[in-house]
């Protein structure tokens, strides 16, 4: 597995658009509000133009958008490239990406979301580990959240575990100032659900494993592309087996069922060691049928534990995944933690 060096003082971060651009006044304000405080944490930031750029969902074509991330590539200066934002049509880039330019120049990539068509692909084609976490757009916010600064930490090499947090912001809220802060209106409680016989709430449990995955809508997506190396990397680190860390979007339980079942027949979960599903963004439970239900209907049969209601994806704070290094997870009465390690 490649790690991209870590961030130190003086390294740049490139801001590019791979799916959608800024939008609103309000997402000029944040981007230049985080693009402030990363300059005064002593990392300098370059965008690319198509950034502050909003067409029928899309910063610019698919071509562009993959020209535009090439420039930051190349870029010596540079050491980390995150997302602007994320939106719907990401894939439209990946056939004139050039994946050899981007293994000769190792980097991190972070985003979430629509993002996964990128990070998700970098890391089972290329072997080089991906972040999972927040857009850039979202660090304009004043004063951060502690997970946004775990991110950094993440970015930064250093070596810490990450807890799951208190509270969480249950629905999307539309940005004014584009300074906003999370509002933490619900309880965090991660759930576990136990297939295996012998286990126990009382007990917890832990999964260790490769970090792999993102958002299943796009996920969904990239299965049985040429873009879709998924099988030949977890052969390659079966050894290790694969901790799935997914979240979903807007699938209701119809979809949520089918796509799962999609994947699991593709042969994505042939040496799974678990599976830790983060808070959905909109789900609504067709035929009563709930998430967990959904989930254990498709994955139970797998004997492996499960985790649902985690602290990733679109419903914040998030943790950061770091996809392709060794991860453990521990889940335990509602609380839970991950280490990775780079190896």
């Amino acid at each position: 597995m490649i790690y991209p060096k870590d961030l130190k003082t003086g390294s740049f971060v490139g801001v590019t658009a791979p799916s959608a651009g800024c939008e609103t006044e309000a997402d000029i304000k944040a981007l230049e509000s985080a693009r402030l405080q990363f300059e005064k944490l002593g990392y300098p930031v370059l965008e690319t133009e198509n950034v502050r750029s909003f067409i029928k969902g899309r910063s610019s074509s698919g071509s562009v958008r993959a020209k535009e991330l090439h420039s930051l590539v190349a870029d010596n200066r540079i050491r980390a490239i995150i997302a602007i934002h994320g939106g719907d049509f990401l894939m439209e880039m990946l056939p004139y990406v050039d994946f050899n330019l981007i293994g000769d120049n190792p980097k991190w990539f972070q985003g979430y979301s629509d993002i996964t068509g990128l990070t998700f692909t970098i890391t089972t084609l290329l072997d080089m580990a991906t972040i999972y976490s927040y857009n850039f757009t979202t660090f304009g916010m004043q004063p951060w959240h502690k997970s946004l600064r775990n991110n950094i930490r993440l970015l930064s090499g250093e070596n810490f575990t990450q807890e799951s947090f208190d509270s969480f912001q249950n629905g999307h809220i539309e940005k004014v100032t584009g300074l906003e802060e999370f509002q933490l209106t619900d309880r965090v409680c991660w759930n576990n659900l136990y297939p295996a016989a012998g286990s126990s709430e009382e007990d917890g449990f832990r999964i260790k494993g490769r970090a792999l995955g993102g958002c299943l809508d796009v996920l969904l997506t990239l299965v049985g592309t040429r873009f879709d190396h998924t099988v030949e990397f977890i052969n390659k680190y079966k050894d290790d087996k694969i901790l799935w860390f997914l979240e979903s979007f807007d699938l209701g339980s119809e979809a949520l069922t089918r796509g799962l079942w999609q994947l699991k027949e593709a042969g994505w979960f042939e040496h799974a060691a678990g599976f830790i599903f983060g808070r959905p963004a909109m789900y609504e439970e067709g035929y009563d049928i709930s998430y967990s239900e959904a989930v254990l209907s498709v994955l139970g049969e797998l004997k492996v534990p499960i985790v649902t209601d985690a602290d990733i994806g679109h419903k914040p704070p998030q943790l950061a995944m770091m996809m392709g290094a060794v991860a453990e997870v521990r889940s335990k009465g509602g609380k839970g933690s991950i280490d990775f390690i780079k190896r």
